[in-house]
């Protein structure tokens, strides 16, 4: 993590302050390499991605176009967010409308950081029935880790601090930024 040097460099979402953390560039070279990872994994399979919202759906989008297979694609809205902290307690409030059983799964999620989300998330899938789970997260926060959650990929470990861009956002801003962008504390 560097410094900015310029004024320039940094960005405001509502009231807070960013700086850059990871360039388009090299958000872009990661995402492919997990991509090429998991098709590997899951050569001659047929995945269904699962992309938690609304944080995951660039990262799944850009990491399914980097899966050379056939694959299907739903999505779960879960939340636990409020401003820049955990709420401390997980809601499902879109659900799947897909039938897990047998079905390879990788599970596709923007960040991890308490791990409260996947956590809660991994109990409900066990329970379907399916023939296997793979989770992909774009962010990890080890420092912050409370939960025992099994990441199978991370895109990138970071330090326990809040960032934004490529999904993540601020009280709604920041999604659509290419980069990754660290609140200047």
């Amino acid at each position: 993590m560097q410094p900015y040097a310029h004024p320039s460099d940094h960005i405001q979402l509502h009231d807070l302050l960013f700086v850059p953390l990871f360039s388009e560039a090299k958000v872009r070279e990661r995402v492919r390499e997990l991509g090429a990872t998991l098709s590997q994994q899951y050569h001659n399979k047929t995945p269904l991605f699962i992309s938690i919202l609304s944080g995951a759906f660039v990262f799944a989008s850009d990491l399914m176009r980097d899966f050379d297979g056939n694959c299907e694609v739903g999505f779960v809205k879960l939340s636990s967010y409020t401003g820049t902290q955990s709420s401390g307690r997980v809601q499902t409030v879109m659900g799947l409308e897909k039938d897990l059983k047998d079905r390879h799964l990788i599970v596709v999620e923007d960040i991890v950081d308490t791990g409260r989300t996947l956590h809660f998330f991994l109990d409900h899938l066990r329970s379907q029935g399916p023939a296997s789970i793979c989770t992909v997260t774009f962010l990890r926060k080890p420092e912050a880790l409370a939960f025992p959650v099994q990441v199978d990929h991370a895109g990138f470990d970071i330090e326990n601090r809040f960032v934004v861009g490529y999904g993540l956002d601020y009280e709604g801003l920041g999604r659509n930024l290419p980069g990754v962008y660290q609140l200047i504390e």
